[in-house]
């Protein structure tokens, strides 16, 4: 199963931003836990703080993908073009957010790109991609 994670803006400052919401750990340290946890599981991973770039990356993969797990971050709120490149490609995508969105501002609230995936999981901190990654797992 080859499954890729694709983090939006800002969350290359994980671990050093906001701590109370996002913890202490850098997404790097998180993903060699999570890459040695599934062992069987050919992880990509990819990190843009440019939405034009996070649009070519779901048009790259977006058809030879077991899944696609994306945290995009502020985008999710504004990216009409993130939501429509999801429904645009044939791997299935999670959307996953590390806090719970909807114990923050109103405009969080507000995901558009959650009617183009199969699921959305929010709020479980990291945990959130090892439960997109059970997910995917389910399905085979």
């Amino acid at each position: 199963m080859q499954l890729l994670i694709i983090n939006g803006p800002n969350l290359n400052l994980l671990g050093k931003r906001e701590k109370s919401i996002y913890g202490d750990a850098s997404f790097e340290e998180f993903f060699k836990t999570l890459k040695s946890t599934f062992e069987t599981i050919d992880f990509k991973y990819y990190q843009s703080n440019i939405e034009g770039e996070l649009i070519d990356k779901l048009h790259e993969t977006g058809f030879s993908y077991d899944g696609i797990i994306m945290n995009a971050g502020a985008y999710t709120h504004t990216s009409i073009g993130i939501g429509d490149a999801i429904a645009g490609i044939e791997t299935p995508v999670i959307e996953v957010h590390i806090s719970n969105v909807y114990a923050r501002e109103e405009y969080r609230h507000l995901s558009l790109m959650a009617k183009n995936c199969i699921g959305v999981i929010a709020g479980m901190g990291l945990n959130s991609y090892h439960l997109a990654v059970q997910h995917f797992l389910s399905l085979k």
